[in-house]
């Protein structure tokens, strides 16, 4: 094809008109259909690049695209990530950050631009993994979730412990075989990855899910969680730098033991959690208590507790013994009474033998005036006064008969004087309330009620009335008129 010349054939440079010189077969390009060529060009020739450069700019779209630029001191591309691809990063970008991004060179009709379509992106070396730690660290401990009084106090017997690991690796055999060999415990195992493509999303998922369980659900709630994983480099325990992983270690209900790698490895996970074990098989020792040590402490502890309630009893026989040492001896005490009794014995008896002594002197005294004859001689006058005074059986026997006469007259005419007897031949005896006979109408009148006693029993009436309420006799309902 012949180039086009910009002069006619007259020599003329331009005219009004666009006009097709003799000759010339290139027809005139579209700007859609150059910049199609120019797409389809520039894929060609750079399919496949890989850029290094510092991230500027970074936005994700709410469809999940990633929109940044890579600079480096003269020059600036724009980079576009698709969602498919932004899924596989294992890390977040953000400006600043270092980076080696894979992908094709392609142009942007709208724009007139060019930009690189991103299929993977890396940081560019530890040097820039470690910066990006350092930075993501001090965000972190500007929100304070590395602050000490956010920590808390471990259980000191867990019943149930749940474990986020890998189930295939030695960590979680380590674990196992050291807390059978000290406290045998539940243990929950959560199967993650540990590194890798969505390592983080599963290690922060498995956190908060030992924490969403709920108090005797059926599956166990674990009170303390171990976030373990084996030793590695920087790249292989970056899953537990991210900040997914922290924010679901410090926002745990439970509290959070982090063993990730070996004792000198350190990664945010640790600043985020209640405490940092320096290897997995150490969490497991930090998490209880060795079995047979508590087993003897409790022991001793049984052995004091015992000590301390003997004390007492130990120290009240000893002081005791020691006031009874001080006491005087029983017979001490009762010697000077045991004395005196044998004093008083002795002058008891001498006493008794001395009274007996004065009256068998009195009773020999008085036996010398008493004597048969003037006994005899005693008798013989009172029986002459006896005979003299006229007193004789007979003349008693017959006061006594005519004493004895008297008293049947009184008794045959007593029952004749019984104020009741009358009673008998129907006469009616009538007293006031108190069982006074009355004799007189007025006194009769006076009464307010009247006791009328008959032969089978008192019958009570009200003067000029009823008979009173308080009697029970049927004949006292009876309305009666003045006797008198």
């Amino acid at each position: 094809m012949a180039d086009p010349s910009p002069f006619d054939e007259n020599g003329n440079s331009g005219g009004l008109v666009a006009k097709q010189s003799a000759g010339d077969n290139a027809a005139p390009l579209s700007v859609s259909e150059i910049s199609a060529l120019l797409k389809r060009t520039v894929e060609d020739r750079f399919g496949f690049v890989r850029l290094r450069g510092e991230l500027s700019g970074v936005k994700r779209a709410a469809s999940g695209h990633l929109y940044c630029a890579l600079k480096d001191e003269k020059a600036v591309i724009d980079a576009v990530m698709w969602r498919g691809s932004t899924g596989r990063l294992a890390f977040k970008p953000e400006d600043g950050l270092e980076v080696i991004a894979s992908g094709k060179l392609t142009t942007y009709p709208g724009r007139s631009k060019y930009q690189i379509v991103v299929e993977r992106m890396e940081i560019a070396g530890e040097g820039a993994l470690l910066a990006l730690l350092e930075k993501t660290r001090a965000r972190l401990a500007q929100e304070g979730l590395f602050a000490a009084e956010r920590k808390r106090a471990l259980p000191f017997l867990p019943r149930v412990i749940g474990v986020v690991t890998s189930p295939t690796g030695a960590v979680i055999r380590d674990i196992l075989h050291r807390l059978a060999d000290r406290f045998p415990s539940q243990v929950l195992v959560w199967p993650v990855l540990v590194q890798g493509e969505g390592a983080a999303g599963q290690i922060a998922k498995a956190v908060r899910g030992f924490s969403a369980l709920e108090e005797n659900g059926p599956v166990p709630r674990p009170d303390l969680v171990i976030v373990a994983r084996g030793g590695g480099s920087i790249e292989d325990l970056w899953a537990f730098n991210e900040e997914d992983v922290v924010r679901a270690i410090a926002e745990s209900t439970i509290p959070v033991i982090s063993a990730v790698g070996h004792e000198t490895d350190t990664t945010l996970a640790d600043h985020g959690a209640d405490l940092r074990a320096p290897t997995p098989t150490a969490a497991a020792e930090i998490a209880v208590p060795v079995r047979e040590e508590l087993l003897a402490q409790l022991g001793e502890l049984a052995l004091r507790k015992r000590r301390c309630a003997l004390r007492p009893v130990a120290l009240g026989r000893e002081r005791l013994d020691a006031r009874v040492q001080r006491l005087p001896r029983p017979d001490a005490l009762l010697a000077p009474a045991a004395q005196r009794l044998d004093e008083l014995s002795d002058r008891l008896r001498r006493g008794l033998r001395d009274r007996a002594g004065v009256e068998r002197e009195k009773l020999g005294e008085l036996s010398r005036h008493l004597s048969l004859p003037l006994l005899r001689n005693r008798v013989a006058n009172a029986q002459d006064r006896l005979v003299r005074s006229g007193l004789s059986p007979a003349l008693i026997g017959r006061s006594l008969v005519r004493a004895h006469d008297r008293f049947a007259a009184f008794d045959r005419v007593l029952p004749q004087l019984n104020p009741e007897k009358p009673l008998s031949r129907g006469y009616v005896r009538v007293t006031d309330p108190s069982g006074r006979t009355l004799m007189k109408k007025a006194d009769a009148e006076n009464e307010k009620a009247l006791v009328l006693k008959f032969l089978d029993g008192d019958l009570r009436v009200a003067v000029g009335g009823a008979a009173p309420r308080k009697s029970r006799s049927p004949a006292s309902k009876l309305r009666q008129g003045d006797l008198f």
